[in-house]
């Protein structure tokens, strides 16, 4: 077997004891609003091309678990937004399970945001809405590609994509959204935020929904806004 060699000492300063992220550093008392302002941080770095790219962990009623990367395609209040094929391996996951876990990671900015939620299906309406929007080559990808199925070789691949690509080489012929794609909605019961220190010592809050019946000790565990407690948790 290859070897790697020792990786042991691959260590990155990060940020000084300094910039240390406290509670009072915190834009606002719910999640939402703090995410959105570290992510437009995020989108302003030169060295970030896709600030909306985000691990997604998905699970089956079993418990096995499998991750891949994904694009986050919308925010708001509501949650997080991604697009998929339905025909997938985390789609058939999410079916079975509807919970899942989204990262973001920031390395020039040495943060990264996780969330835990519920998962369900954006309407038809919106998913097409989505898919109308998009480059006509992500179209034809989505309506060419039998997503995580096994094929024989790339050829194969080309050959749909370059046929549908002259089916529809009239621009103003419109591509319809395969039933199989569509839209999901992340509903966050839980959003932790983490600043890399070099010391290790990293800063990490964590926004959580109360259990039923859960009782805090005010010292440790803030009051937020919207439901929402705060905490810091130990790195």
């Amino acid at each position: 077997m290859a070897e790697v060699g020792d990786v042991s000492n691959m260590r990155a300063p990060y940020r000084s004891h300094a910039d240390a992220f406290d509670i009072d550093d915190l834009v606002s008392r719910e999640p939402f609003l703090q995410f959105k302002n570290w992510f437009e941080e995020a989108k302003l770095e030169p060295n970030i091309e896709e600030a909306n790219a985000m691990a997604l962990a998905t699970a089956t009623k079993d418990g096995l678990p499998s991750v891949r990367m994904v694009l986050m395609k919308g925010f708001d209040k509501n949650g997080i937004v991604f697009y998929t094929n339905y025909n997938s391996r985390k789609a058939a996951e999410l079916e079975e399970n509807p919970r899942c876990s989204c990262m973001f990671y920031w390395e020039h900015l040495k943060r990264s945001i996780r969330v835990e939620g519920s998962v369900s299906r954006l309407s038809k309406e919106k998913s097409e809405e989505y898919f109308n929007s998009r480059p006509r080559p992500s179209q034809l990808g989505a309506l060419s590609s039998n997503q995580g199925s096994v094929v024989d070789s790339r050829k194969t691949i080309s050959d749909r994509f370059n046929s549908l690509s002259e089916t529809y080489k009239d621009e103003d012929k419109t591509i319809p959204k395969p039933d199989c794609w569509g839209g999901y909605l992340v509903t966050p019961d839980l959003f932790e935020f983490w600043q890399g220190q070099t010391s290790r010592l990293h800063d990490r809050i964590n926004f959580r929904k109360l259990a039923p019946g859960e009782q805090i000790d005010e010292k440790l565990t803030h009051i937020g806004e919207d439901g929402w407690v705060f905490e810091r948790l130990e790195p």
